[in-house]
């Protein structure tokens, strides 16, 4: 029953140490793509560890389940697990961690359908502002012109994803900084960044006492916005892109001295205005693989025991 605990203890230290590192760390904002692959490694490997400590737990506390998971192993493999020696320790790890899990996957449905639920209100406000025309059919057109007088450019996604931006930004916003703006959005739609947003805040939303769960979803936040700022500006060009957003939300006060909900919008743009080198393609490819190696850690250690059995 060591290895069902060394799990846990795994996750615990990744979930404690890699937010750390990654915070210390000053290439986040630099490659903002290879931060949220590195996000979600750590998050994968954290689940990661309890699930299979879950199954190793219940593995060790009922013969049904042990018939399942070690149905075709040979007796040398399931006696290194040493599977008759947890009692009720294990029994009670299994269970809640299962609990954990059921909690998880209700938090991500209590998501989906709040989403959902978002998205088909936003298009029945959307049908008010913006009737159909005769023939037209609903979400047959992606890109949606509304009267407004504040500056503002959304994507809508869902089945038939929509781009919406109000008159008042087509007055203000001029060629390639409009331009800026629409690649913006559809960054977001091309990188399906909602599922990452949605996944984070049902982790944080179902388990707020977990320090990496909320970190998870800020850090998504803040970096699905700076990637889709830089596939904006590599098409247009970085000032171009700073000075679209800078047009786009002068009216907000988001660059006053008072905070306000899109108080990143500042920093934004300064990263923008004075951009740090990118890391080159080969710690990039470095960082990436390592991050890939995080969640094969937990599988590892699981399957060490039986591997070594069957030498």
């Amino acid at each position: 029953m060591m290895v069902p605990a060394a799990l846990l203890l795994l996750g615990a230290l990744v979930a404690v140490v890699a937010p750390r590192l990654l915070a210390r760390a000053d290439w986040p904002d630099r490659e903002p793509v290879v931060a949220l692959w590195v996000w979600q490694c750590v998050v994968a490997s954290v689940l990661l560890c309890c699930v299979l400590s879950m199954t190793l737990s219940a593995a060790a506390a009922w013969m049904a389940v042990r018939a399942q998971v070690f149905g075709v192993a040979p007796h040398s493999v399931v006696d290194a697990y040493a599977l008759g020696t947890g009692g009720t320790y294990a029994a009670t790890t299994a269970v809640t961690l299962a609990c954990g899990g059921v909690w998880t996957a209700a938090m991500l449905l209590r998501e989906v359908v709040r989403a959902r639920s978002r998205r088909r209100r936003r298009r029945a406000e959307l049908l008010v502002r913006a009737p159909l025309l005769p023939g037209e059919e609903p979400g047959s057109d992606r890109l949606v012109v509304l009267e407004g007088e504040r500056p503002d450019a959304w994507w809508l996604p869902g089945a038939a994803p929509q781009l919406v931006i109000t008159t008042a930004a087509l007055r203000r916003l001029k060629g390639r900084r409009l331009d800026a703006v629409l690649a913006h959005e559809q960054g977001h739609a091309q990188a399906r960044h909602d599922w990452l947003l949605h996944c984070s805040g049902a982790l944080a939303g179902g388990f707020p006492q977990v320090p990496v769960f909320a970190a998870f979803r800020d850090e998504m936040h803040r970096l699905v916005e700076l990637a889709a700022d830089d596939m904006a500006s590599r098409r247009f060009g970085r000032l171009t892109t700073a000075l679209a957003l800078v047009e786009l939300n002068e009216d907000r006060g988001v660059f006053g001295p008072c905070p306000t909900p899109q108080a990143d919008v500042p920093q934004r743009v300064h990263r923008l205005l004075a951009p740090r080198d990118r890391l080159t393609a080969a710690r990039r490819l470095r960082l990436t693989a390592t991050a890939a190696l995080v969640p094969a850690v937990p599988v590892l250690v699981a399957f060490v025991p039986g591997l070594r059995a069957l030498r």
